[in-house]
């Protein structure tokens, strides 16, 4: 049963003129002052989620969005200052890009944060999906093999680091420690410190294609799955497929156990108001994700089309009502939404958590209307 709701910023910031008539998104650029009013919405929406009892607020890592859509870089280190200002909810990373990190200093960071929080930082990972950010800071992105390898090398290493008291590693990338003289003798293990208190460590990753590889790796770690944004849309394949590799694992999960599935929603008194009011944010939503491959079933026609000012109806780009249907997004009255995330439990009898997001673009107020009507209105029905 659904008992668990999640609220989920990625670091956007108000956006003027939102919509397929707004500037593309690759024609935005925002200066200083702007980009940095991302950690006052976060401070706000922390605030909103911790009042309402939402389970988690996962936030996204990303760098150089000068765009203004994803403009978070270190989600520990905000983490400890969302939580020293809270007072339950948890903080997590969706996802620390572990290519654009050494794995030693992912690791040290997160102990870190879940010391200073006292375990309210849930940990994430994931590959990253911008080659802007993941092959500036030298790692792979284009050649997707050659970053899958590194990834879970890095992994590896990661929970090494977490779940024993010294250790070394010898791989493709990584030698460590490296066999150097330390002291009077030579260097063959070393220590986290600090390593996280809480053990084992709890650890969520993207389920996007739902590849053999990728879950068999999950469940390698026993890593949680987050399915949203564009893989919602093929949230029955994940889901069955994940139970599948559980299964493989020799782990006895229901269908749905071990993920969290993902909506992106807005509420009002109609769904015709509410499909009026949140087309432009799905609007900006489409030309800034659209081009990274996260709008299922757009061709390349109509991915032309949504990078253009204007004339979207003339080149077919998907509608918001065409990912309703598919289920990715939700418009409408709450008792609306209870009824479909009931259906949502009957379907995957154990699907726990479920996190639920605004669209990119949306206002910060609007964001904050929107937890409270989910919080007062939608939740109460599944966590009283």
């Amino acid at each position: 049963m659904i008992t668990k709701f999640s609220a989920l910023y990625v670091g956007h910031i108000d956006v003027e003129n939102c919509g397929h008539s707004g500037p593309p998104a690759n024609d935005r650029r925002y200066g200083n002052e702007r980009l940095v009013e991302t950690f006052e919405t976060a401070r706000a929406v922390a605030d909103t989620a911790d009042r309402l009892g939402y389970e988690t607020l996962w936030m996204a890592e990303h760098h150089f969005q000068h765009e203004g859509y994803e403009c978070i870089p270190n989600i520990p280190l905000l983490a400890v200052d969302l939580a020293h200002r809270t007072k339950r909810v948890k903080i997590g990373c969706a996802f620390n890009v572990v290519t654009t990190w050494h794995p030693l200093r992912l690791a040290e960071d997160y102990a870190t944060a879940d010391i200073l929080t006292g375990g309210r930082v849930t940990f994430g990972v994931g590959r990253g999906y911008h080659t802007r950010e993941v092959e500036t800071f030298g790692a792979p992105m284009l050649d997707a093999e050659a970053n899958r390898d590194l990834f879970e090398e890095q992994v590896d290493i990661v929970m090494k680091a977490f779940r024993t008291e010294s250790f070394s590693h010898q791989g493709k990338h990584y030698t460590l420690p490296p066999a150097v003289p330390y002291r009077g003798y030579e260097l063959k293990e070393i220590t986290l410190v600090p390593r996280p208190l809480r053990q084992p460590v709890e650890c969520w990753q993207p389920v996007v294609s739902a590849g053999a590889r990728g879950l068999h790796y999950m469940m390698k770690h026993r890593i949680k799955g987050l399915i949203g944004g564009g893989a919602a849309t093929m949230a029955e394949k994940s889901i069955y497929a994940f139970k599948d590799a559980a299964e493989r694992a020799g782990l006895d999960y229901k269908l749905g156990e071990g993920l969290s599935l993902g909506i992106f929603y807005h509420l009002a008194d109609s769904r015709e108001r509410a499909v009026r009011e949140i087309t432009p944010w799905y609007e900006e939503h489409v030309k800034m994700f659209g081009p990274l491959g996260f709008v299922p079933g757009i061709t390349p026609a109509q991915l032309e089309a949504s990078t253009r000012r204007g004339g979207w109806d003339a080149g077919g780009v998907p509608t918001l009502q065409h990912y309703m249907k598919a289920g990715a997004w939700f418009a409408g009255p709450p008792e609306e939404l209870v009824a479909y995330l009931r259906s949502l439990e009957e379907k995957y009898p154990g699907l726990e958590y479920v996190h639920l997001s605004n669209s990119m673009g949306t206002p910060k107020a609007a964001m904050l209307e929107q937890l409270a009507w989910l919080g007062k209105e939608v939740m109460p029905k599944f966590t009283a």
